[in-house]
């Protein structure tokens, strides 16, 4: 995922989730001391647990436990812009489904599944574009914004719109 970093650079930043056996507990390792970067994984996880339902009878948040490591790639400090990205990965592992390949997730929620609109969107695309990323989850608020991108830049990733929070889950997982 990318995103802006607490050092206010955007980065982009690596998630990966393992489902074991369990009794619904999320651990999270990679936050370090962000506070920031924390709630916005707990966010991800409340809407999970609330919403697991509407997303795949399958899910199961009461046996399972969720564990989630987060890498800095560029090493420019953790996002609070996590919550859709990390709501994708538990389901992913949930699911047991791979997102799409070279597929990159933008845009941040509330617990209530409001999605941000993506500030200094052409230079996060750009970073998208820069890390390898083929195809962009982008919110729907953010469409205004592509006029603000560069045809150079629009021509090099298929961008991919979601309008909430399980929107975004089934386009990268490609389902639904």
């Amino acid at each position: 995922m990318v995103g802006h970093g607490n050092s206010g650079m955007i980065g982009v930043y690596k998630l990966e989730n393992q489902v074991v056996s369990g009794t619904g507990k999320f651990d999270k390792s990679g936050v370090s001391s962000s506070r920031e970067a924390r709630e916005s994984l707990d966010t991800a996880f409340r809407y999970f647990t609330a919403n697991s339902k509407s997303i795949s009878n399958a899910i199961s948040t009461k046996t399972k436990d969720y564990l989630m490591h987060i890498s800095d790639l560029q090493g420019i400090g953790l996002t609070d812009e996590l919550a859709i990205a990390e709501l994708i990965g538990l389901c992913s592992g949930a699911l047991d489904k791979p997102v799409q390949e070279s597929t990159v997730v933008i845009g941040n929620m509330t617990v209530g599944g409001t999605i941000a609109k993506v500030e200094e969107f052409a230079n996060v695309l750009q970073v998208c574009v820069d890390a390898g990323a083929k195809k962009v989850l982008i919110p729907a608020s953010s469409v205004m914004d592509l006029q603000t991108v560069p045809p150079d830049l629009l021509v090099k990733v298929q961008p991919v719109f979601y309008a909430d929070p399980i929107d975004a889950v089934f386009k990268a997982l490609g389902v639904g």
